[in-house]
């Protein structure tokens, strides 16, 4: 099976290349770098690293980031895309066991799982408040949806073909949301979702949203649950909550309310 490696790239030129040596040599086929108007000289070092380098002409946000890494990987065949944050917050020596859960069968969908324990999170350097968000978000996601995930926050994330080709996550936010919507996307379309332990790295080079955009990013998340709710409930019908192939809703706005940030 063919299986990319993407990495959605900001200013990652002080971690990229740790981040690369720590994917296991033969575990990936291809790695692709799409960087989002870096300031620094991260398009360089991926250049001279030899990995197929893509680059944004303007800013289009973490969403837009992931909706160019996905293309390009379906473009060039991929049967399995792990995704990795080039900052060198999650452990990337965790891809072969992550991929291997969808080569085998067992999941469509695996997250790389930070909140193993309370202590160890926080030692880690998550911050308090992110703790409690995470922990409230993810329980609700978890009776929404009638999954048991151990997150729904996580940055390390592998998907089969199938789930990137059936999927709406086209008409998704540009912006943080982006990782929730794809994820109640694919518990509505009934993949099966699953996790992985992975420890917890907060250090001034990883990249990391404010209190106030976190807080954003929350409230976006409680109203994504609730279309789910409705969407589920057939009183309303959104059309990024629809499997490709099937007809979208007319009647139903093809994205969520709160829309590209």
């Amino acid at each position: 099976m063919k299986i990319i490696a993407v990495l959605p790239a900001y200013n990652a030129e002080k971690t990229l290349e740790k981040t690369l040596n720590d994917i296991p040599k033969g575990s990936v086929s291809e790695v692709i770098l799409v960087d989002d108007c870096s300031k620094d000289g991260t398009v360089e070092l991926s250049r001279k690293l030899g990995l197929t380098t893509f680059v944004h002409e303007k800013n289009l946000g973490y969403g837009g980031n992931q909706k160019t890494c996905y293309t390009e990987a379906l473009k060039r065949g991929a049967d399995i895309v792990i995704m990795i944050h080039p900052d060198y917050q999650y452990d990337a020596r965790l891809t072969p066991l992550m991929t291997s859960l969808i080569s085998m069968g067992v999941c469509d969908v695996v997250l790389g799982n930070r909140i193993r324990t309370r202590w160890e999170a926080l030692e880690g350097g998550m911050p308090f408040y992110k703790y409690i968000f995470n922990r409230f978000l993810t329980i609700i996601e978890n009776l929404s949806t009638g999954n048991n995930m151990g997150e729904y926050h996580s940055g390390l994330r592998a998907y089969s073909r199938k789930v990137l080709e059936t999927l709406r996550w086209e008409l998704n936010s540009d912006d943080f949301v982006f990782d929730q919507q794809f994820m109640i996307q694919a518990a509505a379309c009934r993949f099966r979702l699953g996790d992985v332990p992975v420890a917890v790295r907060y250090f001034p080079e990883a990249s990391s949203i404010s209190f106030w955009r976190s807080m954003k990013y929350g409230l976006s998340t409680l109203v994504l649950i609730a279309q789910y709710f409705l969407h589920k409930s057939r009183l309303v019908q959104y059309a990024f909550l629809t499997p490709k192939g099937n007809p979208a809703p007319t009647a139903a706005p093809s994205r969520p309310s709160f829309g590209p940030q």
